[in-house]
């Protein structure tokens, strides 16, 4: 099985698109899941989503259930979602608050630290110490809560270095989520992070974006080219205390950077003005841009003057995935008064839905047959190339060890 899907990366052509079997294929999508989504850190959510002890949120990360929980001790923590009894899911809602973690099936009751407090009928030689949940690693960064289900993680100090200078001036632990969507798209989780990759597509489907986001193409790929604007920008970002020159790890899975949107612009806004009145930033300068980052497998995100945006992509099968996306405000802005909610989400959830039908549209086309991976553009496409180049990697890396053994 891994050699098969080996073999398909391994037929690759550089600088080409990915072959049919590597977006649709039951087994590809099975090696997907073991060899990154299992051993990857995977953002679950933001920590003042958790406010309160207690409060926790679910997800499904490939095969595993996944609770993250704030403890009694405020400590957030990460659990699997499955019952040490026979294995029901404890959580069932996405999200919700409860002084206790209790299985609707047989009641088995946990407490926030994971440690199983009752269990019925059992007998006297049972033993609660050894049937608490299933710890998950957790890790957090700057509001951004991490998981992974591997039984050995991989490094996080580096991202966690890397990124930390990027987001701290914008103080997202004083933010809140003001909208939440969540998007099934009907194309494979490569397709969805490829078509994030690039805005060679933005002019002819994004018309709202268009108002304030200009790709730049300095940036779009591995390396930044000389570009005097953009240094010039940078320079008076760092001046202010905002971090923006590309920094980009050396397997390329994480990319942080700042960029100038349109002239004018200064949010992502039909007019480009600010849809918040309460900025998250206290720089001092109108216009900051936005600042970019992603990690792969399973996120992208904006930050502006006014509020930020975190994207979060999990698959759900071959041909399908979710997108959920969070508009962040300062947690003092109150709806009506700093902002009107259909002006800080109109431009995303116009952008989210085309991007939708443009991924769905790929993944039809690349189910035929008749379908052959083209070339990528040299001069708008190096984004796309360097996700690929980073996902064949990684899987011929992993594959070729499981080979070894």
């Amino acid at each position: 099985m891994s050699t098969t899907t080996l073999n398909y990366i391994e037929q690759r052509k550089a600088g080409y698109a990915l072959g049919r079997e590597l977006y649709c294929d039951e087994q590809v999508y099975r090696q997907d899941l073991k060899h990154i989504w299992h051993k990857e850190w995977i953002f679950a959510c933001h920590t003042f989503e958790l406010e309160k002890p207690g409060q926790f949120i679910t997800l499904q990360i490939g095969d595993y259930p996944i609770v993250v929980v704030r403890g009694s001790d405020k400590i957030v923590r990460a659990f699997h979602n499955a019952c040490r009894h026979r294995g029901s899911k404890v959580c069932q809602q996405e999200k919700g608050k409860s002084a206790r973690l209790v299985c609707p099936y047989h009641k088995w009751t946990f407490d926030l630290n994971g440690k199983l407090l009752y269990a019925g009928n059992m007998g006297s030689e049972f033993n609660n110490e050894e049937h608490g949940l299933m710890a998950a690693h957790c890790e957090i960064v700057e509001s951004y809560i991490y998981v992974c289900v591997a039984e050995q993680a991989p490094d996080f100090a580096t991202f966690r270095q890397a990124v930390t200078p990027f987001i701290r001036p914008h103080y997202l632990d004083n933010c809140k989520v003001a909208f939440e969507s969540n998007l099934i798209e009907k194309g494979n989780w490569k397709l969805v992070f490829e078509n994030n990759r690039e805005c060679f597509h933005c002019d002819g489907s994004h018309p709202e974006l268009m108002n304030s986001f200009v790709e730049n193409l300095s940036v779009a790929g591995v390396d930044a080219d000389d570009d005097p604007e953009l240094t010039a920008f940078w320079q008076s970002c760092e001046t202010a205390g905002l971090p923006g020159q590309l920094v980009m790890d050396e397997q390329g899975q994480f990319r942080m950077t700042r960029i100038p949107l349109s002239a004018k612009a200064v949010s992502y806004t039909l007019d480009g003005q600010p849809a918040v009145a309460r900025r998250l930033d206290e720089s001092g300068l109108h216009n900051i841009g936005a600042l970019l980052y992603f990690n792969y497998p399973s996120t992208w995100n904006h930050f502006l003057g006014d509020h930020a945006l975190s994207f979060r992509v999990l698959p759900l099968g071959p041909n399908e995935t979710l997108v959920t996306t969070k508009w962040l405000v300062h947690k003092d802005a109150q709806e009506g008064v700093d902002y009107d909610l259909d002006r800080l989400t109109k431009v995303w959830l116009a952008t989210n839905d085309q991007d939708r039908e443009l991924v769905e549209g790929t993944q039809a086309g690349v189910k035929s047959p008749a379908y052959q991976p083209g070339p990528f553009s040299t001069l708008a496409e190096n984004g796309v190339c360097q996700f690929d180049d980073w996902y064949c990697a990684t899987m011929k890396n992993r594959l070729a060890v499981v080979n070894l053994l």
